[in-house]
């Protein structure tokens, strides 16, 4: 098993907006994060990112099929480089992509100097990130009585 990352052009942004909607689609209606869910965020929202200084997003490929996307942040100025975010499409889940995506990820931008953050209670997320060398910062948010966003960091 072997994914690509395939960068994507502003042409392609509608294409990842609606999958980057689809596959957080879930996590909005367990946690009601109308606020800061991905799957809540407007296209033109995502348009404006695109337009960040630093920002490349890019399809996750595995076997010629889009299973997902992920969004970097690298601002070439010593800042660490972000990961925000990155989704698997339902249906490819559990096979490792999102791994092999965050290894092509540091493969491509170097392998220290990384922050990230998800939901604390997502454990398969902690678990991920962890596996691949990120730590806890320490840092917390609450965002409601159903949620919190946890910090990690890898140098």
């Amino acid at each position: 098993m072997s994914i690509k990352l395939q960068k994507a052009n502003r042409e392609d942004m509608h294409e990842l907006w609606e999958a980057q909607v689809e596959a957080f689609k879930g996590l909005l209606e367990k946690y009601h994060d109308y606020d800061m869910s991905p799957a809540a965020e407007s296209y033109e929202r995502i348009l404006q990112k695109y337009d960040f200084t630093g920002t490349t997003y890019y399809f996750i490929v595995a076997d010629g099929a889009k299973v997902g996307g992920i969004r970097v942040i690298d601002k070439r100025d010593g800042s660490r480089k972000r990961i925000s975010p990155i989704w698997i499409m339902p249906e490819y889940r559990n096979k490792g992509y999102a791994q092999q995506a965050i290894i092509e990820a540091e493969r491509i931008y170097g392998d220290d100097n990384w922050s990230l953050d998800t939901i604390l209670q997502e454990k398969g997320n902690l678990h991920l990130y962890e596996k691949l060398g990120y730590k806890r910062t320490g840092k917390m948010e609450k965002i409601s009585g159903l949620m919190d966003i946890i910090y990690f960091e890898k140098n």
